[in-house]
């Protein structure tokens, strides 16, 4: 299906749609089902860090669960346990696609791309037998 296409800007920390001129670009459901299930905010649970040391909890309140807890690491140290709470993050953002039988299975890899930039490849697997490949690179204002 088509969808209309959204975008990234790890610059800004803000997703947008695609266009030509003044035509929106269509793009994939299931990209833009991956992109709004990571960046968008998920609800801080009871035992999270706020990295600004606030109370606020983000997410929506309408759905606490949707999006992914990703921004709580926006500060963190660029160390192994860093990567493993994204891919933790990650996993439990996708895990709605799992559920609806939208996805089969989901591979997520995520490594620190350079200093300052965490990546991840994540490579869904459609029921179909379709397999499809989502890169993303955030830039990170962690301490090194």
């Amino acid at each position: 299906m088509a969808d209309i296409t959204t975008v990234w800007d790890a610059a800004n920390f803000r997703g947008d749609w695609a266009q030509a001129g003044a035509v929106l670009l269509a793009g994939s459901d299931l990209d833009t089902a991956i992109a709004l299930s990571l960046f968008l905010d998920r609800q801080a649970e009871s035992g999270d860090a706020i990295p600004d040391g606030s109370a606020n909890l983000r997410g929506w309140w309408g759905n606490p669960n949707l999006g992914s807890r990703l921004w709580l690491l926006r500060r963190a140290k660029q160390t192994d346990e860093t990567l493993r709470l994204a891919y933790d993050y990650i996993a439990e953002a996708l895990q709605w696609l799992l559920e609806d039988g939208v996805v089969g299975r989901f591979d997520i890899n995520v490594q620190w791309v350079r200093s300052g930039v965490l990546g991840a490849l994540i490579v869904a697997y459609l029921p179909d037998g379709t397999v499809t490949k989502h890169r993303f690179a955030w830039a990170w204002e962690g301490i090194s």
